[in-house]
């Protein structure tokens, strides 16, 4: 997983991404509020350490503005102590508050503490399943980490599937479910559908390894 610490105090910094680089974590570091907001668009980061009193853009504001973009969770550092402070930061955006000096193991168990509720949360979320992953609450899709896009009805076919694996829905059954009153159509508006899908998924769509036909029955998803 890929951190980013962005202080101004060089020393902290280092002292933080030593102890961080011997727990396993890549460490990318800045020393200011825009440095953070740049490199807070990275996809990869996990978690951000952002100090509140910094030269160029202060924490608070770097904080809001990562908030436009990203829901990474946020530990912010700060050497004030009084409480408006903390909520001022809560209200920004961050997920936990730490003030200096701390003890190191304070602040990797609160990462680990994040990142694990973090992780629950995708689980929710994030289907994976080989190269396909669905995220629920964005409703993107990747192929093997590549961006692919699915209509609003093709997304609704695929999470169904991907999300009961091996079960056979028929035509009729995914009419129902997916189009409910809104359809005016017969079912092979399901065929066109899992056609495109395919087309969109499938290294091969002629010779489909996910997204299956049960003949004479129906579709389904296969492990």
């Amino acid at each position: 997983m890929k951190i980013l610490i962005i202080d101004d105090e060089e020393l902290l910094v280092k002292g933080i991404s030593y102890n961080l680089e011997n727990e396993g974590f890549e460490v990318v570091t800045g020393s200011n509020g825009a440095e953070a907001v740049r490199l807070a668009q990275d996809p990869e980061i996990a978690l951000i350490i952002l100090d509140v009193m910094m030269p160029v853009m202060d924490g608070l504001e770097a904080c809001r503005r990562i908030r436009a973009f990203s829901e990474v969770p946020i530990i912010m550092l700060t050497a004030k102590t009084e409480d408006m402070d903390k909520l001022l930061g809560f209200d920004t955006g961050a997920d936990d508050y730490l003030t200096k000096p701390f003890n190191i193991l304070e602040l990797k168990a609160r990462i680990r503490a994040i990142l694990k509720r973090t992780a629950r949360r995708e689980a929710e979320t994030r289907i994976v399943r080989g190269p396909i992953i669905l995220d629920s609450q964005s409703r993107n899709t990747y192929i093997n980490g590549v961006p692919v896009e699915l209509t609003a009805k093709e997304f609704d076919l695929v999470e169904l599937l991907i999300r009961n694996p091996n079960r056979v829905y028929s035509r009729e059954n995914l009419l129902d479910i997916i189009w409910g009153d809104d359809y005016r159509s017969d079912i092979r508006t399901v065929d066109v559908h899992i056609r495109r899908i395919r087309e969109k998924l499938e290294r091969n769509p002629a010779t489909p390894e996910h997204i299956m036909t049960k003949w004479g029955v129906g579709y389904y998803f296969k492990l």
